[in-house]
């Protein structure tokens, strides 16, 4: 057992912003009350890992506060959403008619939104915060760990380490939810992808 490391990762609960299905790659929108709620019930869910992260936007803060009250967690900017730039707090409805936002759509990992970070930049970014995690992880030398970030970062890291060989959007990561990785330490120190993935919480896939 203990040459077992557990990862789990972990989106955020709902905002407003969320809940009427607008961009909020940086907007600082905290948890709304159903938020707060679905973070509760997943609390149930998981353990107390011997470290966390989290990213440094206030709607993680404060779902790794609900799910950790009595631990420390360490802030890392890195594992902020996409930032969407001049898309921030818009919908659909309110882009659609903007060529750039269609030529986005159709090419999401070429282009960028309007003054955002294009995915390779969000992609290094988010790398750069997994290589501090992994370092960190090996100079502590927990057997567990958790991660509450946003449904990008968590795709992302998925299509790096995850056992199964899936595109980027086939990742589905619905809001205070997640998944927990297992990996062997010494194959976490090789880089290796983990060896089992698991959703938390435990749920039966939708058929079709």
């Amino acid at each position: 057992m203990d040459d077992r490391l557990v990862i789990t990762l972990l989106r955020h609960g709902m905002t407003d912003e969320n809940e009427r299905s607008a961009y909020i790659g940086w907007t600082d929108s905290p948890l709304n009350k159903k938020g707060r709620e679905m973070v509760r019930a997943l609390s149930s869910h998981v353990i107390s890992p011997g470290v966390i992260f989290s990213s440094s936007a206030a709607r993680c803060l404060e779902t790794a506060g609900i799910l950790f009250p009595r631990q420390t967690v360490m802030a890392l900017t890195e594992l902020k959403e996409m930032h969407f730039g001049d898309w921030e707090g818009k919908t659909y409805e309110d882009l659609r008619q903007l060529k750039t936002y269609q030529a986005w759509l159709d090419a999401p990992f070429s282009k960028g939104p309007d003054s955002g970070e294009s995915f390779d930049q969000f992609a290094a970014r988010v790398q750069t915060g997994w290589d501090f995690i992994k370092a960190h992880i090996e100079a502590v030398q927990v057997n567990s760990a958790a991660v509450i970030t946003h449904g990008g970062v968590i795709r992302f890291l998925l299509s790096k380490v995850a056992p199964e060989s899936k595109a980027f959007f086939e990742w589905h990561v619905p809001l205070a939810s997640g998944y927990e990785l297992v990996w062997t330490k010494e194959g976490f120190r090789r880089g290796d992808i983990c060896i089992s993935l698991q959703e938390v919480p435990l749920m039966e896939r939708p058929s079709g």
